[in-house]
C-alpha cells in the first residue's frame, strides 16, 4: 500500500513538472508579446500595461487568416486521405491476416527509420517533375506518403486486438468482407482513428521544413512554415514576432484540448487490449 501511494505521489509530481515545463515557455512568449512593439523584452516580466493590440497587428499585417486558410486546405488534403488509406491497410494487415502481411508490415516499419531530411531533395525534384512545385499539392502528396508508415502501423495495432469472434459471427450471418469492415470494424475503430486524426492534424499544422523548401510563396505554406515570413517582417519587433507565433500555435492547442478525451481513450484502449 505504501509503495502504491509513493508511486501515485511520484506520478503526480512528474505530471506537475511536465506541466510547468510546457507552460513556462508559453507564458514567457505571452509576456513578451504584450510588451510595447518598439521594445525588446529581456527576461520573464509581465508588462504593467499589456499591449493586446500587438495580436491584432500581427494578425492583420502578418496575413494570419490567409495562412490559416492555407494550412486548413493542406490539413483537409492530408488527414482524411491518410485516415482512409491507413484504416483499410491496417485492417488488411491486422484483421484479415493476409498472406505476406508480416513482410509488408516490416516494409512499413522500415519507412519509419528513414530520416525525413534525407527525402527533401528527391521530393523537390519529384514535385518539379509532377508540376506541383510551389503549390499546396507539393505539401499534401509527400505528407500523405511520409505519414503512411506510422498510420498503417497504428491502425494495424488496433485491428490485431479486435476479437476474431466478431468477424466469424459476421461471416456466419452472411456478411461480406466489405460489409464486416464498414458495419463492425469501423465503429470499433473510432477511438483509434480519432487519435490518429489528432496526431496527423498536429504534425501537418506544425510542418515547417517541407513547406519552406517546396513552396516559394509564404502565403501558400502552412502557418508553421510561414514563420520565416513572420521573422522577416518582425525581425526588429520581438513582441510582434511572439504575438504572431502564439496566433499560429493557438489552433493546434485548441484542437488538442477539445479532442484530448478521445486521444487518451484510444491510448487506454490499446493499453487494456495489449
Amino acid at each position: 500500500m505504501i509503495n502504491n501511494k509513493s508511486e501515485v505521489i511520484l506520478g503526480r509530481l512528474l505530471l506537475v513538472i511536465a506541466l510547468v515545463i510546457t507552460l513556462v515557455p508559453l507564458a514567457s512568449m505571452l509576456s513578451a508579446a504584450l510588451q510595447p512593439a518598439d521594445q525588446n523584452p529581456t527576461g520573464f516580466v509581465w508588462p504593467s500595461d499589456p499591449q493586446w493590440i500587438n495580436f491584432v497587428t500581427a494578425f492583420e499585417v502578418g496575413n494570419v487568416f490567409r495562412l490559416m486558410q492555407s494550412s486548413a486546405l493542406i490539413v483537409l488534403g492530408v488527414v482524411p486521405i491518410s485516415i482512409i488509406i491507413a484504416t483499410m491497410a491496417g485492417y488488411a494487415l491486422g484483421g484479415l491476416r493476409m498472406k505476406g502481411g508480416r513482410f509488408i508490415l516490416i516494409f512499413f516499419v522500415l519507412g519509419l527509420t528513414i530520416p525525413f531530411e534525407a527525402l527533401i531533395i528527391p521530393l523537390y525534384y519529384q514535385a518539379q517533375s509532377m508540376g506541383t512545385l510551389n503549390t499546396q499539392l507539393a505539401i499534401v502528396f509527400p505528407l500523405i506518403g511520409l505519414f503512411m508508415p506510422f498510420s498503417v502501423f497504428w491502425m494495424r495495432a488496433h485491428f490485431v486486438n479486435v476479437p476474431p469472434e466478431l468477424s466469424e459471427a459476421a461471416r456466419v450471418d452472411g456478411a461480406t468482407t466489405w460489409q464486416e469492415f464498414v458495419r463492425i470494424q469501423l465503429p470499433l475503430a473510432v477511438p483509434a482513428t480519432s487519435a490518429l486524426a489528432i496526431l496527423l492534424f498536429l504534425w501537418t499544422w506544425n510542418q515547417f521544413l517541407l513547406p519552406v523548401v517546396l513552396v516559394a510563396d509564404p502565403l501558400n505554406r502552412t502557418v508553421a512554415g510561414a514563420l520565416t515570413f513572420f521573422q522577416g517582417q518582425y525581425s526588429l519587433s520581438i513582441p510582434l514576432l511572439n504575438a504572431g507565433a502564439l496566433l499560429i500555435i493557438t489552433p493546434a492547442i485548441i484542437v488538442f484540448l477539445i479532442f484530448q478525451r478521445q486521444f487518451v481513450r484510444a491510448l487506454l484502449q490499446g493499453a487494456v487490449k495489449g
